[in-house]
């Protein structure tokens, strides 16, 4: 995986202050992971959004904390260089700030993490301080929170009215107040991000909330063509693998319905002296 240095947080920091842009991208196994290792993605975050592209469910509540500590083992072994993310998913740190500690040391004893993500602003100020004074780096998330969407009125942009976006201006203060590493902005205006970014000490990452912001994140699969479901507007793709592997499976019922696969050269033969001994053998 060549020479590259590991992304530490003073890395982020540094970039940061220095005005580099950060690159961000959701991973959730190890082909993948690396492959952003070998293009030099600075943070990876294997998202609860496993749920939804890996998994195939209709959100991210269904996931569990095995689910995630499974697929960040693997994109860690896939990305042993880049700023690891793990999602605290649904129900992981709601409960408690014991039960909040525990899982968030789960990711980084487990799953070699650099820090784990969790939703929500003031009300989860408590969650992370306490995982910050254990010594756990925290992203906050705020915004749309896809664990919260039902009750944000789905998936939409959230802060559009000056009252909506005080309170994630707010919740983004009072989460650098607790020790916050970073924050995510997901849908959100951005004009909101640039005025939190402005005042903030901290990496603002931008998901669907504009370029004023430290760097910007994707999710793999939209990026790709990979999710048949839907894409965002905040999604640009990249290529389309999507098409890709479609037509090559296309190709291959193809070729096996006109009895073309496997070539010769695909399989393997006995020589003939010890095929001709078998069948002698067989017949006893």
């Amino acid at each position: 995986m060549g020479d590259r240095k590991k992304v530490t947080l003073p890395v982020i920091y540094e970039k940061m202050t220095s005005g580099v842009p950060l690159t961000m991208v959701t991973c959730y196994d190890y082909p993948m992971a690396y492959l952003q290792e070998e293009a030099g993605i600075d943070i990876i975050l294997v998202g609860d959004s496993l749920g939804m592209t890996i998994l195939g469910f209709d959100s991210t509540l269904p996931v569990t904390m095995d689910d995630m500590l499974r697929h960040a083992q693997a994109v860690r072994r896939g990305s042993p260089n880049a700023w690891l993310v793990g999602d605290m998913p649904y129900m992981s740190y709601q409960v408690s700030d014991e039960d909040a500690v525990r899982n968030a040391g789960r990711f980084m004893a487990e799953a070699a993490c650099d820090a784990v993500k969790l939703e929500g602003g003031a009300e989860m100020a408590s969650r992370v301080r306490a995982i910050a004074n254990a010594g756990i780096p925290v992203m906050g998330h705020l915004g749309l929170t896809p664990q919260s969407a039902a009750s944000l009125g789905g998936f939409r942009l959230q802060g559009k009215s000056a009252e909506q976006a005080l309170k994630i201006v707010r919740d983004a203060e009072a989460l650098i107040a607790t020790g916050v590493a970073a924050i995510l902005l997901e849908l959100v205006p951005d004009q909101v991000t640039g005025l939190i970014t402005g005042m903030a000490k901290v990496p603002i990452i931008s998901l669907g909330s504009g370029p004023n912001a430290h760097g910007q994140l994707l999710i793999f699969h939209d990026m790709f063509g990979l999710y048949p479901k839907f894409t965002p507007k905040m999604a640009k793709k990249y290529g389309d693998a999507g098409k890709v592997i479609l037509d090559g499976l296309r190709q291959y019922v193809a070729e096996i319905k006109a009895k073309v696969f496997p070539e010769p050269e695909r399989y393997f033969r006995m020589k003939d002296e010890e095929y001709e001994k078998l069948k002698r053998l067989v017949e006893g």
